[in-house]
């Protein structure tokens, strides 16, 4: 099963608050959730896919998909919310789970099936994000596997986990899984990559160089 974890979309990407107004980032956060699950939806062959969420914005959404909606009344973070659905799904007898954040809006359909197509009968596969840090997918087969701690550091320590399960572990390099919008200067790289999601489009109305996107940050 595919388990894309939603939090509260009222309260999306914080980090951007010194830039734009909340309800900017709201809507920016509904354009890439839109943008994952249309490459989500183009993916031919793939499993179930499910939103792991309370916020109702995304609960419409996913029905608009037919995708699942596993409620996560909690909305504490997302790895409490994935260790709820992965129970979840081991408890149906899931063999799999592929997890996929929603602020990735330059996901190819491609790129899912690449990790499907890697990903050993028993183990693991790994995409990192573009600084190396983050996790930006993980398929695990168990569906248990490993325990999923996400943040901003959590490549290198899921990395670590998967070697310890003592399976095959598929690192892979996605670029457009790899760019998560989390940091104002994230914004520049999403408007000049390639492409016309609907994150991008939104965004390339905005006149970035009037805000305070820090080149380095």
């Amino acid at each position: 099963m595919i388990l894309v974890p939603v939090k509260n979309l009222a309260n999306a990407k914080q980090r951007l608050a010194s830039v734009v107004g909340q309800g900017t980032r709201i809507e920016l956060a509904r354009a890439m959730l839109h943008d994952v699950l249309d490459a989500l939806a183009m993916c031919s062959n793939r499993p179930q896919v499910a939103l792991v969420t309370s916020d109702p914005f995304a609960v419409d959404l996913a029905r608009e998909f037919n995708f699942e909606v596993i409620a996560d009344l909690a909305n504490f973070s997302e790895t409490d919310a994935i260790e709820m659905a992965t129970q979840l799904c081991e408890s149906r007898g899931v063999e799999s789970t592929l997890v996929i954040p929603a602020d990735i809006p330059l996901i190819q359909s491609s790129e899912v099936t690449t990790i499907l197509q890697a990903a050993p009968e028993e183990g693991s596969v790994l995409v990192p994000a573009a600084d190396g840090r983050g996790t930006n997918a993980v398929l695990r087969r168990p569906a248990a596997l490993f325990p999923l701690r996400f943040g901003n550091d959590s490549f290198k320590p899921h990395l670590a986990a998967a070697h310890a399960s003592r399976k095959p572990c598929v690192v892979l390099s996605l670029p457009g899984i790899a760019l998560d919008i989390d940091n104002p200067s994230d914004l520049a790289n999403l408007a000049s990559a390639p492409g016309d999601t609907r994150a991008q489009c939104m965004i390339r109305q905005w006149n970035l160089r009037q805000l305070p996107v820090a080149a380095n940050e």
